[in-house]
């Protein structure tokens, strides 16, 4: 496009060069000169307007030329600015996000079972090299001692205490104790625990085994015992006032209180801590702990048929179909979207308008110009030859009007 500019100009000049030597011999001649000479002026001057957008004509430094590479930190805010007031402005994105629907989107991706697989494959990946991350001597170590420091700074007797209050609050320990009382009933009820309580009480019984009555006395003491059990729980069951409950009521409050006042009992409990945190083997069994958990993981995730991705799976896929079947849900979630999307675009609107600023400003100016008229360049000669065609046609025009003026 450029050769094609420059021809028209070179043209131009030879029609203007034989129409002067020819003026004379003809009047069409001096038409002919006029248009030639407006036309090598407009090529000229769209020529310089072309230039001057990315570079000093000629190397010349004439002021208000390479307009693109003196003013690129200035279009870059301009080119920021345009985008983000056209383009990320609150109203607009809400508008897009509105028709967006953007809860049936992410419902129906993750209902899809080869995307489901996909995130599943992504998190085994992340949970697998971070695993592999973790599996080092000084991690163990350093689990180890924070779990140690961690526990050795808890108030072991106070939390006890506390935890008493909460089982006890509303009468939760008393339903505890019924389905403690009525396991061991259970237990007691059992035909082998009745024959070992048999024999255990027929062993105490010797003297009766010379006539024959040990075995007997046996089965007799264990069904009364179990009968008098099960009779016992069924009582208290029945009385919320029966002296044992109340005893009982008394002994965990009792021992709360204590838990958290009496400084015995808080010294032997500290001391139990600080003795079990001591132990080196609880150490190593920590160490191990984290040895073995990290281990099955890994190689869980390294199979092919891994139980732990497969599970991921279908527990997002289940998400996805559960929430494509939520109405509810997604309006929920696109509410809460809209709701919080006005913040989220003030707050980074302008992270984004300085960020292409910085960009723009980061580009080497002289790759830029050359990039630039790389793309916009052949539309560019168009002025020039526009210029080289309009240019003869309004000095043709003048030397015509002219003309006839003079006449």
């Amino acid at each position: 496009m450029k050769l094609i500019a420059l021809s028209m100009l070179g043209v131009a000049a030879l029609l203007y060069a034989a129409a002067s030597v020819l003026r004379a011999r003809h009047p069409a001649w001096g038409y002919v000169a006029a248009f030639s000479e407006a036309a090598m002026v407009g090529a000229i001057a769209d020529w310089f307007a072309v230039v001057a957008l990315f570079r000093h004509p000629m190397g010349l430094p004439i002021h208000h030329t390479a307009i693109i590479p003196s003013n690129k930190d200035r279009i870059g805010e301009n080119l920021a600015t345009f985008i983000c007031s056209n383009f990320l402005s609150t109203p607009q994105v809400l508008d897009k996000l509105r028709g967006f629907d953007a809860a049936l989107k992410l419902a129906r991706w993750l209902a899809d079972e080869t995307h489901a697989t996909q995130v599943a494959w992504h998190l085994g990946a992340l949970v697998r090299y971070a695993l592999s991350a973790l599996d080092d001597a000084r991690v163990r170590e350093f689990f180890k001692a924070n779990v140690l420091e961690q526990i050795g700074r808890l108030d072991a007797a106070t939390l006890s205490g506390q935890f008493i209050e909460v089982l006890t609050t509303d009468g939760r320990h008393q339903a505890l104790l019924d389905a403690v009382l009525r396991k061991l009933a259970d237990v007691l009820d059992h035909d082998e625990v009745k024959a070992r309580v048999s024999d255990a009480i027929a062993n105490e019984v010797r003297y009766l085994r010379f006539v024959g009555l040990d075995n007997v006395a046996g089965r007799y003491a264990t069904n009364k015992l179990v009968a008098g059990l099960i009779s016992l729980v069924g009582e208290m069951a029945q009385d919320p006032q029966h002296p044992l409950r109340l005893q009982f009521d008394e002994f965990t409050a009792s021992f709360a209180a204590r838990l958290k006042t009496d400084p015995d009992l808080r010294a032997r409990i500290d001391a139990i801590k600080h003795e079990l945190l001591q132990s080196p083997a609880l150490g190593q069994y920590l160490q191990g702990v984290w040895s073995e958990v990290i281990t099955w993981v890994r190689s869980d995730l390294e199979r092919e048929d891994s139980s732990l991705r497969s599970r991921t799976a279908e527990a997002i896929r289940m998400v996805g179909e559960r929430l494509l079947g939520d109405v509810a849900m997604q309006s929920w979630i696109n509410e809460q979207l809209l709701a919080q999307a006005p913040r989220l675009i003030d707050r980074y609107r302008e992270d984004i308008r300085q960020y292409i600023i910085a960009r723009v400003a980061d580009w080497n100016t002289q790759e830029m110009t050359v990039e630039l008229e790389r793309n916009i360049g052949r539309d560019l000669q168009f002025i020039r030859i526009n210029g080289t065609l309009v240019g003869g046609c309004v000095g043709l025009g003048i030397h015509a009007v002219t003309q006839l003026l003079s006449t």
